[in-house]
């Protein structure tokens, strides 16, 4: 009798489980908005919420604000060698120069020098000889940064701070072309190790978390420490290709690299290349070309992510400034 009243007991508790997650998770979700509230007022601040949110009857009293020079993009129907905006100005173009504030020489040959001790310590390390675990593990933490910018700016714009759709597609089409960077080193075998994956997505959620909170604190910090993780991917790349050339070319290429760089539909694909109304298409023949097109995928946003720390509005070749060619329209 008394086992059938534990098993009865059991059942109940059982039954409860579902109601019992559900306000759990309520609690945690209230929690993590009360915390985001908070954490979104600790990082604008009252002079980062002046800026933001211009007043009239404001003190005429602001804070100076120094800007690097604009970089020379073309195609956005911006004349480069026009003045820099006023940091008073309410048209600011991109985000950083509306949340955020410029990095002094030192804070990025900081970034730099963090950025090569982890590669020294954990890739030089624990990829040491094994290239396709090395580019699958690059790849899977490569995505991130642009996880952290997209939800930042779901969470400006949610709470009706900003809104520009822009920078949402540039960073997802940055994403996108890391995931596919990321399938084609799966298809390589990249991840077959257990050990490989758990390293690699483990370091992929902790500077997701990283990432977002530069992004609230600084963009332009955000964006100048990716900076240097995407020089990083090139210059990899970079080697790879000269020290295995004739080995490369022998390969074929994989039909995941043969569909994203050479499918019918490659809008996304334009869109993460930035100040300029020319399109790439990269000649897709072997295993060589796929290497060399993700080497210049990096460069691309190493540009991107240069560009983005200035003040400089960023265009793609599908802007209303650039005439595309027919023949890529499909006419």
């Amino acid at each position: 009798h008394s086992h059938g009243l534990n098993r009865s007991s059991l059942g109940l508790n059982t039954r409860l489980s579902t109601p019992r997650f559900t306000i759990m998770m309520i609690r945690r979700i209230f929690i993590v908005s009360l915390i985001s509230t908070a954490t979104t007022a600790f990082v604008v601040g009252p002079q980062q919420a002046r800026r933001i949110f211009p007043s009239s009857s404001a003190s005429t009293k602001t804070q100076k604000i120094v800007y690097s020079p604009p970089l020379r993009m073309v195609g956005a129907g911006i004349d480069p060698t026009s003045s820099s905006p006023s940091p008073d100005s309410t048209e600011l173009n991109n985000p950083s120069t509306r949340f955020g504030d410029p990095l002094s020489d030192e804070m990025k040959a900081f970034n730099k020098g963090a950025v090569g001790f982890l590669k020294r310590t954990i890739f030089d390390t624990l990829f040491a000889g094994r290239d396709y675990p090395r580019f699958y593990a690059l790849e899977t933490i490569a995505r991130v940064p642009y996880f952290s910018y997209t939800a930042a700016l779901h969470w400006y714009e949610t709470i009706g701070m900003w809104r520009k759709a822009k920078y949402l597609k540039i960073h997802f089409a940055e994403d996108l072309n890391e995931m596919h960077h990321l399938l084609i080193m799966e298809s390589l075998g990249g991840a077959d190790r257990w050990f490989d994956r758990f390293v690699a997505q483990h370091i992929g959620v902790a500077y997701y978390l990283v990432a977002l909170g530069l992004y609230f604190w600084n963009p332009t910090m955000a964006y100048n420490l990716n900076q240097y993780v995407e020089e990083h991917a090139f210059l990899t790349y970079d080697q790879f290709l000269k020290d295995n050339e004739e080995e490369l070319k022998a390969q074929p290429a994989p039909q995941v690299a043969i569909d994203y760089y050479s499918g019918d539909d490659l809008y996304m694909f334009d869109e993460f290349q930035t100040g300029s109304c020319e399109v790439r298409r990269p000649k897709i023949d072997n295993l060589y070309d796929v290497f060399a097109a993700i080497r210049d995928d990096e460069a691309e946003h190493v540009k991107t992510m240069t560009a983005l720390q200035t003040e400089t509005e960023l265009s793609t070749s599908h802007d209303d400034s650039c005439e595309v060619p027919e023949e890529l329209l499909g006419y």
